[in-house]
């Protein structure tokens, strides 16, 4: 487990204490299972997006919050091949190793304190041969697709994105987002209210 993925296990915690809110409390509002919620503030599962969004709603933070180092207060600048704040994400399923991980998130806004959006460029690998289960959560994201192909389920809908093609939808409908065939590396802006 790398240690920016303990981290994010490590800042759910300090959170949820800072509330005075039980890990049952915390699994109750956020609809997450306790032993879930155990393994991320563990530090030993990789967490899909989804839980992750549904723990910082239950807590009243921004998803950033988990995955912020340093808040600044001004304007945030990432440069080209510098960004070593990666944390991996499983997509829908939860995973015990990163080996697994089908998503590798870079935030471009860490350290942003007050913001409304997540912007990230991520990594998306093929998923395995395997049923893709589509999952759902408050706001709207946009995609964009710098290399590779990308596939994404929506409602009963599948559109297949190349490289300079783009997506807006709901994030409340349903949806599942893998590369098609290939490696594949998108931008992506998230935006979830609290």
């Amino acid at each position: 487990m790398s240690e920016k993925n303990n981290q994010v296990g490590i800042k759910i915690k300090k959170v949820r204490e800072l509330n005075n809110m039980s890990i049952e409390e915390l699994a109750k509002i956020s609809g997450n299972d306790v032993e879930l919620l155990k393994k991320i503030e563990n530090g030993d599962l990789i967490p899909s997006l989804k839980p992750l969004i549904a723990i910082a709603r239950a807590l009243g933070v921004r998803l950033g919050t988990f995955l912020d180092d340093l808040p600044e207060i001004g304007p945030v600048v990432s440069r080209f091949g510098a960004s070593e704040n990666v944390v991996r994400f499983s997509g829908t399923k939860t995973y015990s190793n990163e080996e697994e991980s089908k998503l590798n998130f870079y935030s471009l806004a860490a350290g942003k304190i007050d913001r409304h959006m997540e912007p990230f460029i991520i990594d998306v690998y093929p998923q395995a041969d395997e049923e893709i289960e589509l999952s759902s959560h408050e706001g709207e994201e946009f995609i964009y697709v710098m290399s590779g192909e990308i596939e994404i389920n929506y409602g009963q809908d599948v559109y297949v994105l190349a490289k300079g093609d783009s997506i807006y939808y709901d994030s409340i409908v349903p949806h599942n987002l893998h590369a098609k065939d290939q490696n594949s590396k998108i931008l992506a802006v998230v935006y979830t209210p609290l």
